[in-house]
C-alpha cells in the first residue's frame, strides 16, 4: 500500500523544512557566541550573518509549504531572541567589556530590548483594529537588523584597526542606541511588502551583484555600509507612515499605484483645496499676490477685511482707495 502525500500537497518531511531551517538560525547563534569565546570575531560575524540568511528563509518557506504553524512561530521567535538579542550583546561584551563591570549592563539591556520587541511583535499580529497599510511596517527596528546595526563598531574595528569607534564608551553608547531602535515605536519597511516593478528587476540584480562583490572584496566595510544605509533609510520610511495615515484614500491601493494617488493629492492642492498663495512675499510680489487673490476669493477677501476691522484696525470703506504706494498704486491695495 502506498503512502501519498497529505492533502495540501507536500510530504510531511517536507512540511517539516522551515522548522529545520529556524532550528540551523539558533546553532548560528550559539556558535557566534562560541567563535567569540575563542576571539574569531570574524566567524562570529558570519555566524550572525548565516542567521539573518536562516531567518529571512524560514518564514517564506513556511509560506511556500504551507506549513505555518503555532509551534513554529514560537520557536522562530526563540530562535531570534537568541541569536540576534543573547548571542550579539555577548560578541560585544567579550570584544569590548570583558574587563568592564559596567559593560554588563549594557549587554542586559541589549538582550532584555530584543526580547521586549520580539513580545511587541507577536502580540501586534493579532492586532484586528490596526490599519490596513500597517502590514507593511514594522514597529521598531526588526531582529535582525538590530543585530547587525549593533555590530557596526566591531566592523570598523576588524577593516579600520583600533580608533576612536571601539572605545568602550562609543561601543557602550551605541549598543544602547540600537537596543532602543528595537523598542521604539518607528515604523520601519517590512521586506515582505516590498514590490520590486517591472523595469526595476535589472538595475535591482545589478545592485545584488554589487553588494555581493563587497561582501567578498571587504566584507567588514560592506556590511558596514549596509547597515549605515538601512538606518538613513528610517526617515524615509516614517515619513511614508505618516503620508500613509493621512490619506485613506491610498490603503487599499497596490504599491505600484500610490505614486499616482500622490500625484493627484499634489494636484488637488493645486486647484484650489489648499489656498493659493499662503506665503506672503515682499515687494511687488507680494501686492500682486494679494491682488490675484481677491480676485480669486472676493468673499474671503471680504471676511478677512471684516475681521481686520474687528480687530481694530482701519479699514477703507468701499469705494474709498487706499492711499498709493508703490505697487499698491496700480493694483489698488494697501500695505499690510
Amino acid at each position: 500500500m502506498t503512502i501519498g502525500p497529505p492533502a495540501k500537497g507536500y510530504p510531511a518531511g517536507v512540511r517539516l523544512l522551515p522548522n529545520a531551517v529556524t532550528v540551523l538560525n539558533l546553532c548560528a547563534g550559539l556558535s557566534a557566541v562560541y567563535f567569540a569565546l575563542q576571539d574569531r570575531f570574524d566567524l562570529a560575524i558570519g555566524a550572525v550573518l548565516a542567521a539573518a540568511l536562516c531567518d529571512a528563509l524560514d518564514g517564506g518557506l513556511a509560506r511556500l509549504l504551507d506549513a505555518s504553524s503555532r509551534i513554529g512561530a514560537e520557536l522562530d521567535s526563540l530562535a531570534d531572541l537568541v541569536s540576534f538579542g543573547v548571542a550579539p550583546a555577548l560578541v560585544i561584551y567579550i570584544w569590548a567589556f570583558e574587563d568592564v563591570r559596567a559593560g554588563w549592563i549594557v549587554a542586559l539591556v541589549f538582550a532584555v530590548c530584543m526580547a521586549l520587541r520580539l513580545a511587541r511583535f507577536n502580540t501586534l499580529l493579532d492586532d484586528d483594529q490596526a490599519p490596513p497599510f500597517a502590514r507593511e511596517f514594522f514597529v521598531g527596528v526588526p531582529a535582525p537588523a538590530a543585530a547587525m546595526t549593533a555590530g557596526i563598531p566591531l566592523y570598523l574595528w576588524l577593516h579600520l584597526g583600533p580608533g576612536w569607534w571601539s572605545t568602550g564608551p562609543v561601543v557602550a553608547v551605541w549598543a544602547l542606541f540600537t537596543a532602543g531602535l528595537m523598542v521604539s515605536r518607528i515604523p520601519t519597511v517590512s521586506l515582505k511588502a516590498v514590490r520590486v516593478p517591472q523595469r526595476a528587476i535589472a538595475p535591482l540584480l545589478v545592485g545584488v551583484g554589487a553588494i555581493a562583490a563587497a561582501l567578498f572584496t571587504v566584507p567588514f566595510l560592506g556590511v558596514t555600509i549596509a547597515a549605515t544605509g538601512y538606518l538613513l533609510l528610517l526617515p524615509y520610511t516614517a515619513y511614508r507612515y505618516r503620508w500613509l495615515a493621512r490619506h485613506p484614500e491610498a490603503w487599499d491601493v497596490p504599491t505600484r499605484q500610490r505614486r499616482a494617488v500622490a500625484r493627484a493629492a499634489r494636484s488637488a492642492r493645486r486647484l484650489g483645496l489648499r489656498p493659493p498663495l499662503r506665503r506672503r512675499v515682499a515687494g511687488r510680489a507680494g501686492a500682486m499676490a494679494r491682488g490675484v487673490r481677491r480676485r480669486l476669493d472676493p468673499d474671503g477677501a471680504a471676511r478677512r477685511e471684516s475681521s481686520r476691522s474687528a480687530n481694530g484696525r482701519a479699514v477703507h470703506g468701499p469705494g474709498v482707495a487706499p492711499a498709493p504706494r508703490g505697487s499698491g498704486r496700480r493694483l489698488g491695495l494697501r500695505r499690510r
